[in-house]
């Protein structure tokens, strides 16, 4: 059989040519400066190399006057195998934009000081990473702080007069400092758990330090957290929004775990704590609270915080609740008890009447408003998008980042009163205007218990209808994440439409965004419902005509792995290829070898040796390599050895396994990535070897 998508595979020989900014330079090591690009592409079919030309949008913030935004975007070049991101400024209606940066070191983090004459940001030039600001122009770049070993992130005071910033503080004492004579030895000495997190050994604590500030340099620098072993902001993905001022400037919330090693690996109870400067104490504002309380924001009068609430520990899909408490009374108020979605990104408005936020909703993150007089929620926005982040204004415009499955990240500016919304900025209109993207379709598939599942179907450019295509089932990580309308540069829809294939994307059980219901049945119960749901989704679509039936492929990563792994031993020969990556392959040797262990107790049931706990048992029965000796199809395997959520043998493991049984298989192995992809040159061999393997089995 033909397919029209012979067109994509000569992509490959895309030409680009990039015509770089005229203000930036030649490195010294020869490579060209990393920034924005004028791009010339060959055809209108996305390629790897030009998913990794997008520019990637971040710190957006709205000046004090209300009248300019900030944001900064990363870019990439794969011969260097490097990033760099600049920072960029526009009117609010975004109108105006220019570049504020042309170097060749990372400014991240980057905000307005308060009276909004300046800009703040991190930046590496000295050495380290130091708070430097410049003026709004990009001129008179000046280093502010000089600490030892550099910062992690920073706040202004709303004064100006102190700044809080982050660094790491050093965890207990090496073998070097043990045994002094041994200072070549790379070994290290462990007595308790959590000794390495998400990608890193734990060897040293986040700690938040407060100096003054006299507008040119740090003065007096105090750790708030003096002797204390635990961090805030919390690991692994924690930043300064974990962190905040109060409006008058006299005290400090923030995140925290306060626990250590065992109990730390199998609690998720973190808290806010409200540090006041002036007696140096610290209170615990959320003790009553048992799950996640993440990320406090002050109301503009200071007289309450509010922040996302989990109530349960060791549960970290909880529902993320609302929040507000009363700094007077001491009183904690839930706003979501009859909202069955979560919250994230709070941010009050200026008259501190209403809390705006994001939630997701059956596939897609919408922009929410909690009126606190009324206690009323309503929905903002509507479509086929996922807002990331919202900004208030007092004009009633909302300052807001959208992505969609066919658009990375940009700035739109949404009537708060009927939800419409205008894009404000252009980081990516000239590769997007070049290229055809597939149209992206949503679903309703009858699942095995009469239930309605909503999946996507994402298909080719230039899609015709009379023709059949090799078709791949997409399962989703987690495993509580919704598929919802996301961009991603590895996992990347529109990527794999581009290769000439129908993608089909199920939000099986377990995805939150219908229901706690829909969103808990999964925990204790991996190999169960969910998998018949993706089974439904693939065989829903198999019966259209232009799906070809006979080339069918599976692909998942973490949650979506394990979902790989366990349907190559279930799927009655369905499918024709698999591809698994960072993927739970042995669920009991995964139980004590991954770092979180609430996760794993929690969904997995608890330990495998606990023979009466029937929902652990289960578990244990279904984990996938107790049934590869029905393993009869193509496996690509792909880890990274800096994955400690699910370590590496994981993968090695099951590609073992599948030779071992005569099975064809390869194994894709990244010594220097984590869970994720995240180098340019690993990213690309990533899309390549993914696509080589599909194409050799469906096509």
């Amino acid at each position: 059989m033909k397919y029209n998508y012979l067109i994509y595979v000569i992509a490959g020989l895309l030409i680009i040519s990039a015509c770089q900014n005229k203000k930036q330079s030649t490195l010294n090591n020869g490579g060209q400066m990393i920034g924005p690009k004028e791009m010339k592409l060959g055809n209108d079919i996305m390629t790897p190399e030009v998913l990794w030309s997008f520019g990637r949008l971040g710190d957006v913030s709205v000046s004090p006057d209300e009248k300019k935004v900030l944001y900064s975007v990363t870019y990439f070049d794969i011969s260097q195998n490097k990033s760099n991101r600049e920072l960029f400024i526009m009117n609010i209606d975004g109108s105006n934009k220019k570049q504020l940066t042309h170097t060749q070191t990372n400014e991240s983090g980057a905000v307005w000081t308060p009276n909004g004459k300046k800009i703040a940001f991190m930046s590496s030039e000295s050495g380290t990473n130091q708070l430097w600001e410049m003026n709004l122009d990009g001129d008179d770049r000046k280093m502010i702080s000089n600490v030892n070993d550099g910062i992690t992130g920073f706040l202004y005071a709303p004064d100006s007069k102190k700044i809080l910033y982050t660094k790491e503080v050093k965890a207990g004492k090496t073998v070097k400092d043990l045994y002094p004579d041994l200072d070549k030895c790379g070994a290290k000495i462990i007595d308790d758990l959590m000794y390495r997190h998400w990608d890193q050994w734990v060897e040293s604590f986040s700690h938040i330090f407060i100096a003054d500030f006299d507008g040119s340099s740090l003065k007096n620098d105090k750790d708030i957290m003096q002797g204390e072993p635990w961090e805030s902001p919390v690991r692994p993905f924690g930043g300064t929004e974990q962190l905040t001022w109060s409006p008058d400037s006299k005290s400090i919330a923030y995140t925290s775990r306060k626990k250590e090693g065992k109990a730390y690996a199998l609690s998720t109870n973190t808290d806010i704590y409200l540090y006041d400067l002036a007696s140096g104490k610290t209170a615990n504002i959320s003790e009553t609270n048992k799950g996640y309380d993440v990320n406090p924001v002050f109301s503009p009068d200071g007289k309450k915080i509010a922040w996302s609430s989990m109530e349960r520990d060791g549960y970290e899909a909880d529902k993320r609740r609302l929040m507000v408490y009363d700094v007077a009374t001491q009183k904690q108020n839930d706003f979501t008890t009859k909202f069955d979605q979560d919250v994230e990104g709070l941010i009050w408005t200026a008259d501190g009447k209403s809390i705006y936020f994001i939630s997701d909703i059956q596939a897609t993150d919408e922009v929410f408003k909690l009126d606190l007089g009324t206690t009323q929620i309503s929905r903002v926005t509507n479509g086929i998008h996922n807002y990331t982040s919202v900004i208030p204004t007092k004009s009633g415009i909302l300052i807001c980042t959208r992505v969609s499955m066919s658009k990375p990240a940009e700035i739109y500016a949404v009537n708060s009163v009927n939800g419409i919304d205008k894009q404000i900025s252009d980081v990516n209109n000239n590769i997007l205007g070049q290229l055809k993207m597939g149209k992206v379709e949503k679903r309703w598939v009858k699942t095995t218990d009469n239930k309605q599942m909503l999946t996507w179907v994402i298909y080719p450019p230039h899609f015709d209808s009379t023709k059949r295509y090799p078709t791949i089932l997409y399962c989703e990580g987690g495993p509580q994440s919704t598929v919802s309308q996301f961009w991603s540069f590895r996992w990347n829809f529109q990527m794999m439409a581009a290769n000439g294939y129908i993608v089909v994307a199920p939000n099986r059980r377990g995805l939150p965004g219908f229901g706690k219901e829909w969103n808990e049945q999964i925990s204790g119960d991996y190999g169960g419902q969910n998998m018949k749901d993706y089974l439904s989704a693939i065989d829903a679509l198999s019966k259209e005509p232009y799906v070809n039936k006979d080339k069918l492929g599976c692909v998942g990563a973490s949650y979506g792995g394990f979902s790989v792994y366990w349907l190559a031993g279930h799927h009655n020969k369905r499918f024709k290829a698999f591809i698994a990556h960072d993927g739970m392959y042995n669920l009991e040797a995964q139980y004590d070898q991954t770092e979180e262990m609430w996760f794993a107790n929690w969904d997995l049931g608890g330990p495998y040796w606990d023979k009466n706990n029937k929902k652990a048992q289960n578990t244990y029965a279904n984990s996938p390599h107790k049934f590869v000796q029905n393993w009869d199809t193509p496996i690509l395997v792909i880890h990274g050895e800096q994955d400690f959520r699910i370590p590496v043998t994981q993968g090695m493991s099951a590609f073992n396994a599948a030779k071992l049984r005569g099975v064809p298989a390869r194994f894709l192995y990244f010594p220097d990535e984590n869970h994720w992809v995240l180098k340019p040159q690993n990213g690309i061999l990533w899309q390549r070897v993914f696509k080589d393997w599909l194409d050799k089995y469906l096509k």
